[in-house]
C-alpha cells in the first residue's frame, strides 16, 4: 500500500514539472487534450469548454495590454529621446567623412553607412546624431537670404557685394550650381548660414520683352510706306539674299538701325515686320563662314525682344545701366540657343538722349555709355539686330547713330493721298460687313463698294476746304501756311477712323436688332469726330518740340493760328508760345 501511494505521488511530481509554466504548453493545448480523451457526453467537457473560452478571453487580453504597453513605450521613447541636430554639409573630404555646419560651429564628422553617397550634396541640409555623425539627408533649404553676384571667380567660388559698411562674401558653390553659367548681376540664393551659394533664380524681368516666335507682322500689312520698306528691305536683305556678291565688294553689313517720323506712321510695324523678314531668311540661309574661317552659328529661329524706352529708367543708382547690360546678355544668350535676336527699343530718345554737362546728373550720361560699349561688343547682323524707334531723333546722341553703331537712319514719314488710301484698303478688310445699298450701286461688287468707301473718305480727308483747315503757321519770311487735315494725318489716325466707323455700324446693329453694314455716313462721320476730339494746338511749353514733330523748324515759324470750330481765329506769336 505504501508502495502504491509513492508512485502515485511521483506521476503527480512528473505532471507538476511538465506544467505549461515550466514547459511552455499552450493551456489551449493542454484543454484541447483533455476534451479528446473525455468520452462524448462526459458532464466534464462542458467545464472545459467553459475554461476554454475564459481562457481564450484571457489571452486577448493579455495580447492587447502588452500592444498598448509597446506604443506607450515607443512613444515615451520619442519623447525622451535627445533630439537630432540639423546642419549644412559643406564638403564631402573622403569616404565616410563629411565636413559640416550645426550651429555655426564646424565638424570633422562620419557618415552612416546607410546614407547613399548620391544624396551628400554640398549645401544640402544634414541630421546629426548626438555623435554628430550624419544620418541623413533633408535636401536643400527652401529658404534663405538673396545676393546679388559681384563675380564669378576662376576657382569656381563666387563674391558677393553686400550692403554699404557690410564685408563681401566669398562662397562656394553648391552641386547642383556646378558648372551652371553665373554672371554679375545674378541674383544668388544662399543658404541661411552665409556659408554656400545654393541656387541661381530667374531673373524677374528676363523674359518680360522677350518673344520666342519673331512678330506674325509682315510686309503686305503696312500700307504706304514703300520707300521706308524699301530701305530697309535692302539694307537686311540683301546681305543674306546676295552674300557672294556683297563678299566680294567686301561689304560690311550693318547691325543697326533707326526709324524716325511723326508718331503713327508705322515705325514699330516696320520694326516688326523687319523683324520676322530678316529671321525667316536667316534660318533658310547657310551659315556663312567668319573672316577667321570658322562657321557661324546656324539659325533655327528669331526672338524678339521689344523694349519701350521709359521702361528702362530706374529710380535706383545703376539699376537702368544693369538692365540694358542684360538686355545685351539676353540676346546673346538667344543666340547660343540657335535664334537670331532682335532688340527693337520703341521712344528711344528716352534712354539714349543727348548727354550733358557732368556738373547736373543726367541718366544719359551714364546709359549712352554702357549703351555704345554694348553695341561695340556684337559683330553685325549675324549675332544681334538693334532697331531704334523714335519720334525725335535730333534729341538721340550723336554717338549712338553715327556709322558702325547705328549704319542706317530711315525716315518713315506721313502718308500722301495714295498712301493714306493703301493704308485704308489694308484696314477695310474683303470681308468687312458693308451696306447692301451701297453694294447693290456698285452692282454686287463687295470689292469695288469698299473702293467706292475709300474714296470717299480720302477725298474727305485731302479736300482743301475751310472745314478741313487745322492750322495757320506763319514763317519768318513772311509767307503763310495753312495746314489742312490731310497734312497731319497718320496711319494711326486712319485706323481709329475705321474703327470708330465700325462702333457705330455695331451699335446700329444691337439697336436695331437687324444685321446692319458700314455706311458712308459711318465714316464720314467718324472722320469729323477723329479731327474735332484731336486738338491739333500744343500747350504753350510744347510748341516747340510740337512743331518738329510736323516737320518744321520752330526757328523758321514766328507765329501759329488755330482754325478750331466755335472759336474765333486768334494767332499766337512763336516766341510767346515757347
Amino acid at each position: 500500500m505504501s508502495d502504491r501511494r509513492a508512485s502515485e505521488q511521483d506521476e503527480l511530481r512528473d505532471q507538476n514539472d511538465e506544467s505549461p509554466l515550466k514547459t511552455g504548453t499552450d493551456p489551449l493545448e493542454l484543454i484541447e487534450q483533455c476534451l479528446a480523451s473525455f468520452p462524448e457526453g462526459d458532464a466534464r467537457q462542458k467545464l472545459l469548454y467553459k475554461l476554454r473560452h475564459a481562457v481564450t478571453l484571457s489571452q486577448a487580453a493579455q495580447q492587447q495590454r502588452e500592444l498598448e504597453f509597446k506604443k506607450v513605450g515607443e512613444v515615451v521613447a520619442k519623447l525622451t529621446a535627445p533630439a537630432n541636430r540639423i546642419g549644412t554639409l559643406l564638403d564631402v573630404p573622403g569616404e565616410g567623412l563629411a565636413r559640416i555646419v550645426v550651429g555655426g560651429a564646424e565638424y570633422y564628422a562620419n557618415v552612416d553607412p546607410r546614407v547613399s553617397e548620391t544624396d551628400l550634396k554640398i549645401g544640402t541640409q544634414i541630421l546629426v546624431n548626438e555623435a554628430y555623425a550624419v544620418i541623413k539627408t533633408l535636401g536643400y533649404d527652401r529658404n534663405g537670404p538673396i545676393l546679388k553676384l559681384a563675380e564669378a571667380m576662376s576657382d569656381g567660388r563666387l563674391r558677393f557685394e553686400q550692403e554699404m559698411g557690410r564685408q563681401s562674401l566669398i562662397l562656394p558653390r553648391s552641386t547642383d550650381l556646378i558648372g551652371v553659367e553665373l554672371k554679375t548681376g545674378d541674383e544668388i540664393r544662399i543658404d541661411p548660414s552665409h556659408r554656400v551659394a545654393i541656387e541661381k533664380l530667374a531673373d524677374r524681368k528676363a523674359h518680360r520683352h522677350v518673344l520666342d516666335a519673331p512678330p506674325k507682322v509682315t510686309w503686305e500689312q503696312i500700307g504706304g510706306q514703300h520707300e521706308a520698306i524699301a530701305g530697309i528691305r535692302k539694307a537686311i536683305e540683301y546681305p543674306l539674299l546676295h552674300a557672294e556678291t556683297f563678299e566680294r565688294f567686301k561689304f560690311s553689313q550693318p547691325k543697326g538701325f533707326l526709324l524716325y517720323g511723326p508718331p503713327g506712321c508705322g515705325k514699330t510695324l516696320i520694326g516688326q515686320a523687319a523683324a520676322g523678314s530678316l529671321a525667316k531668311l536667316v534660318s533658310e540661309s547657310k551659315p556663312q563662314p567668319t573672316p577667321d574661317g570658322d562657321m557661324r552659328l546656324p539659325v533655327t529661329g528669331g526672338a524678339f525682344l521689344h523694349v519701350k524706352g521709359p521702361e528702362i529708367l530706374n529710380m535706383w543708382l545703376g539699376e537702368s545701366e544693369r538692365m540694358v547690360r542684360d538686355l545685351f546678355d539676353q540676346a546673346r544668350a538667344r543666340r547660343k540657343e540657335g535664334a537670331l535676336p532682335f532688340i527693337f527699343i520703341d521712344e528711344a530718345e528716352s534712354i539714349l538722349g543727348t548727354r550733358r554737362a557732368m556738373r547736373s546728373f543726367n541718366i544719359s550720361n551714364t546709359l549712352v555709355p554702357m549703351f555704345c560699349s554694348e553695341m561695340d561688343g556684337i559683330e553685325s547682323l549675324h549675332e544681334v539686330v538693334i532697331i531704334l524707334a523714335s519720334n525725335r531723333p535730333d534729341l538721340i546722341d550723336p554717338a549712338v547713330l553715327r556709322p558702325g553703331r547705328i549704319d542706317r537712319k530711315i525716315k518713315v514719314g506721313r502718308p500722301n493721298r495714295d498712301a493714306a488710301a493703301e493704308i485704308l484698303r489694308v484696314y477695310m478688310a474683303a470681308d468687312l460687313p458693308l451696306d447692301a445699298a451701297l453694294v447693290r450701286e456698285q452692282g454686287g461688287d463687295h470689292t469695288q463698294a469698299a473702293a467706292a468707301l475709300v474714296q470717299d473718305v480720302i477725298e474727305s480727308i485731302f479736300r482743301r476746304t475751310d472745314e478741313n483747315r487745322l492750322l495757320s503757321i506763319r514763317l519768318r519770311s513772311g509767307q503763310a501756311k495753312v495746314l489742312y487735315r490731310g497734312d497731319l494725318v497718320s496711319g494711326a489716325i486712319l485706323a481709329s477712323i475705321v474703327q470708330r466707323a465700325k462702333e457705330k455700324a455695331i451699335d446700329r446693329t444691337v439697336q436695331s436688332g437687324q444685321p446692319s453694314g458700314l455706311l458712308t455716313k459711318d465714316l464720314l462721320d467718324s472722320v469729323s469726330e477723329e479731327f474735332r476730339e484731336g486738338d491739333m494746338l500744343p500747350p504753350d511749353d510744347a510748341a516747340e518740340e510740337w512743331l518738329k514733330l510736323l516737320d518744321h523748324h520752330p526757328e523758321q515759324v514766328v507765329g501759329i493760328s488755330s482754325f478750331r470750330r466755335g472759336r474765333q481765329s486768334e494767332e499766337r506769336l512763336i516766341n510767346q508760345v515757347i
